[in-house]
């Protein structure tokens, strides 16, 4: 039986909280840190990374608690509710680092004080993250075994995801990031990034409350955690490299952290080419972002009809090696002299539909990426004995997180490589590093994806598969009930 239209709809819009910090993350918190708040990009860049340790042990962690939790509220939510208020808290005060530590001088204290302000702020903020998204992911793989369906369900959580995270995007560009006699450029405006943040975590709260609350009536129909047992971790860490040593898992796991690199590195450089490559005023700027809401409609169509009769894998790998060509075409043509200027009129509509086919491929791979790890739940269960969604959708949440982690790391080294100046230096960039920049970006682009393409070749769960995985599993119940 497919889940219903309401189901969808408050699973799917848990999503939003996710799609606000990950593109509070992506978008703003490096440039904030390293042109408005004056961190140095490659240390603002490793801060980030360097929070990524924290995630190794707490997405983990709270995957395999939230998989044997016995509780009136079932395994997943008692988490998902535990998040709301620190989630909140923790996101507001990222954005407000002590005013003492703002420009300091490179090497200084003070330089390596806002460097550990950062990297706990952004560590607090993902174990919240972690959480919510864990469990609440998660229960993809209980609401259905159908293998359209899951395609389907992950599409309403991709939808509402990019559409919170941009919805807010383009009110902090066209709302809170607003010009100034002072400062001419918006996204430089230091004071308009509190009622940002305030706006965000409020947005946060109040998704993670309804989705938790919207699905809670589904909690008697999931399954029961296994017996209670002693605990002991030399068991329990063997159980979890035992669940995650699945073949394919490796793959989309590779694949998840490869191709994260990849959209961090994106989506970290996206308002320095907007800005300074491309020259765009920040209205401009939000109405690029627009075409991502448009985007997710879309994907939240076609992702499960080009999967549907086909197999996942083929249809994803297919739509990676587009990707890893279209993304940097368009700044290869303008690095050529072969785009049209930006007095053209033919200008901002190509760049605009450009940028809404990229998000729309991007976000139909990640939706067919996540029924693929939803697929796996089975094939392990058959192999282990052990249903373990939450330890699956744990490791995927940390390979996300490497958008924010590696690829933000990875966007820093090439902000710094190109010798962008902060706003702090008072000092425009030049032409030969906004060059630079661009030169860098198309290979490093275009090599991370094709290489997280490649990981997804080593997959090997398909449609017939995982029927046969159902009807095995579906046999051994049977016959532990019959006692045959």
């Amino acid at each position: 039986m497919a889940p219903s239209r309401s189901t969808k709809f408050f699973y799917g819009f848990g999503s939003v909280s996710y799609g606000v910090v990950d593109t509070g993350f992506s978008y703003f918190l490096l440039f904030f840190y390293s042109a408005v708040v004056g961190l140095p990009a490659h240390m603002t860049g490793l801060a980030l990374m360097a929070a990524l340790f924290f995630d190794a042990l707490s997405d983990p962690i709270v995957g395999h608690v939230s998989d044997n939790l016995h509780s009136k509220w079932g395994r997943r939510h008692p988490f998902m509710y535990a998040a709301i208020v620190p989630i909140a808290i923790s996101f507001f005060l990222l954005w407000h680092p002590p005013a003492a530590l703002w420009n300091p001088a490179p090497g200084s204290n003070e330089s390596w004080l806002l460097f550990g302000y950062l990297v706990m702020m952004a560590a607090i903020v993902r174990t919240c993250v972690t959480f919510f998204e864990v469990p609440s992911s998660a229960l993809v793989a209980e609401f259905t075994q159908d293998y359209d369906q899951r395609t389907v369900l992950l599409s309403y959580r991709y939808f509402f995801g990019w559409v919170g995270g941009l919805t807010m995007s383009i009110l902090a560009y066209i709302v809170f990031l607003t010009p100034t006699p002072e400062q001419p450029q918006g996204q430089l405006n230091a004071a308009g990034y509190t009622p940002y943040a305030i706006t965000s975590a409020i947005v946060i709260a109040a998704a993670i409350l309804i989705s938790s609350l919207g699905t809670h009536k589904e909690i008697p129909k999931f399954r029961q955690p296994p017996p209670k047992r002693q605990f002991k971790l030399s068991k329990t860490l063997g159980e979890i490299r035992e669940t995650l040593a699945n073949r394919s898992f490796i793959a989309l796991f590779l694949a998840a952290i490869i191709g994260a690199i990849a959209g961090g590195i994106a989506t970290t450089l996206f308002l320095y080419l907007m800005t300074y490559f491309w020259g765009l005023a920040d209205q401009q700027i939000g109405v690029i972002l627009f075409s991502g809401i448009v985007s997710a409609v879309i994907a939240l169509t076609i992702a499960p009809r080009l999967a549907r009769g086909r197999n996942k894998k083929r249809v994803a790998i297919a739509l990676s090696i587009f990707s890893a060509c279209y993304l940097p075409l368009l700044v290869l043509l303008r690095l050529l002299g072969l785009f049209v200027e930006n007095d053209s009129p033919w200008f901002f509509p190509i760049l605009w539909l450009h940028y809404m086919t990229e998000i729309t491929v991007l976000i139909s791979i990640g939706i067919l990426v996540s029924s693929m790890v939803a697929d796996v739940v089975e094939d392990s269960e058959l192999r282990t004995g052990r249903r373990t969604e939450g330890i699956f959708f744990a490791a995927r949440s940390f390979a996300a997180k490497m958008t924010n982690g590696l690829g933000v790391f990875a966007g820093g080294m090439i902000v710094a490589a190109a010798a962008l100046p902060s706003v702090a230096s008072g000092e425009p960039p030049s032409e030969a590093s906004v060059q630079t920049l661009a030169m860098i970006y198309i290979p490093a682009l275009t090599f991370t994806y094709l290489c997280s393409t490649a990981m997804l070749l080593l997959y090997r769960i398909d449609r017939v598969g995982h029927a046969r995985n159902l009807a095995e599993l579906a046999a051994i119940a049977e016959r532990e009930q019959t006692g045959v």
